[in-house]
């Protein structure tokens, strides 16, 4: 089973940039779907952005669109989630998740993930 640990967060003022790495172990992380989550404080963990396995697909939120992008490098086992032009809504700790077996459209509910790592905060000061 992939277990996956978030790296990169911080503290940054609006308009910055941030690059996220979750790395996973495991020898089969390239048989898996990855998810970016965020949750900040009193509200709900909402979904950021997703990549197929193959890296052939990938989805984002509405208000990250054109500032995040999500990547992986199945060779290294680790998904990476680069932040630019940051806002101060951008606050939130900050999950990879992974899903096993067929991708759904969209993949943006918490449920379909099977596993989580640990969470990494990034605050965006104005």
């Amino acid at each position: 089973q992939v277990q996956l640990v978030e790296s990169g967060g911080g503290l940054v003022q609006g308009g910055d940039s941030l690059r996220l790495s979750c790395a996973a172990s495991g020898r089969t992380f390239s048989n898996y779907h990855m998810g970016w989550f965020r949750q900040a404080p009193g509200k709900e963990r909402e979904f950021v952005a997703a990549m197929s396995w193959n890296s052939g697909t990938t989805y984002y939120e509405d208000s990250v669109k054109g500032r995040f992008t999500i990547s992986r490098d199945n060779a290294k086992n680790t998904v990476y989630l680069r932040m630019d032009s940051l806002k101060t809504e951008d606050t939130a700790v900050y999950y990879c998740a992974a899903k096993y077996g067929s991708l759904p459209v969209p993949p943006s509910g918490a449920r379909q993930y099977n596993i989580w790592g640990q969470g990494t905060q990034v605050t965006v000061s104005s």
